[in-house]
């Protein structure tokens, strides 16, 4: 019994020193945004800023176009999220009710795609751009980001759960390839839907290195590329504007995340389960 009783305090020890390091950069963004610049190098790893002060936020919203760069960034995020969900489902419903020709190669195919390190595909990808002369355009950002592997997998896995014997009778009963999607598919799969379109999302706003290279004028910058930006332009020395600038940049995602996480939990344990 003691034992058993010591494994658990370790093992609870150890979880909790896991907890500690992967939040502790969160807490040092969230305290170092309400320090003025005098506390942040005398009391840097004191996570209680005392006396905390707004005054980074208020020049963050008074000298830094916020609104427009999460407008850009919700734009381009919203606009992938969509896509991807739309042909992660339409993949994933031919991929599990449509018997076709060399379809487990197709599949495994594209599960092959997620070994190929992205950075391959950069080169490729801008090229493709700018002969489209989509350079510097929120379309450029966008249309290789418009279908997700990752996506058409959870789907169809999610998808293989439904009894066939359901959607036999929606045939019979008349309904069409599209009916039997809209009508039955999609209101039983409809959490998975969500938690994959949060990801989806989540992905899509934190996306840096892809701006990077398309966007050239700073009016259409994603936050990413914008807090980057100001940092440099600041000479990483006014640390408490950077972090609130973070803040700001971090928080939508990760309480669209925290409000959401049974969903994106749940649709990853139905692609676990159904082989």
């Amino acid at each position: 019994m003691k034992t058993n009783f010591s494994k658990e305090i370790i093992w609870h020890g150890l979880l909790w020193l896991a907890v500690v390091v992967m939040l502790w950069p969160v807490v040092f963004m969230l305290s170092t945004s309400f320090k003025d610049l005098n506390q942040v190098f005398t009391a840097t790893l004191n996570p209680l800023p005392w006396p905390p002060t707004l005054n980074n936020y208020l020049l963050v919203l008074e000298d830094f176009p916020l609104l427009t760069y999460i407008w850009n960034t919700l734009k381009i995020a919203v606009g992938v999220t969509l896509f991807k969900v739309g042909t992660s489902i339409l993949a994933a419903f031919a991929f599990v009710y449509y018997s076709f020709r060399y379809k487990e190669i197709v599949f495994n195919s594209m599960l092959l795609t997620f070994f190929i390190p992205i950075t391959v595909l950069i080169m490729p990808n801008y090229l493709l751009m700018s002969q489209l002369g989509l350079l510097n355009t929120t379309l450029g950002v966008m249309l290789p980001g418009l279908v997700d592997g990752m996506g058409i997998f959870l789907m169809r896995q999610t998808m293989r759960s439904i009894p066939k014997a359901l959607l036999e009778a929606a045939v019979l009963d008349g309904a069409g390839p599209w009916q039997v999607l809209t009508r039955v598919v999609l209101p039983l799969i409809k959490p998975s839907v969500f938690s994959i379109g949060i990801l989806f999302f989540i992905n899509s706003w934190n996306e840096y290195f892809w701006p990077l290279l398309v966007l050239q004028d700073k009016a259409n910058y994603t936050l990413p590329l914008a807090l980057q930006m100001f940092i440099s332009a600041e000479g990483g020395s006014e640390w408490g504007i950077a972090m609130a600038v973070a803040t700001l940049t971090s928080l939508p995602p990760l309480l669209l995340y925290g409000f959401c996480q049974k969903f994106i939990i749940n649709t990853f344990m139905q692609a676990g389960v159904k082989g």
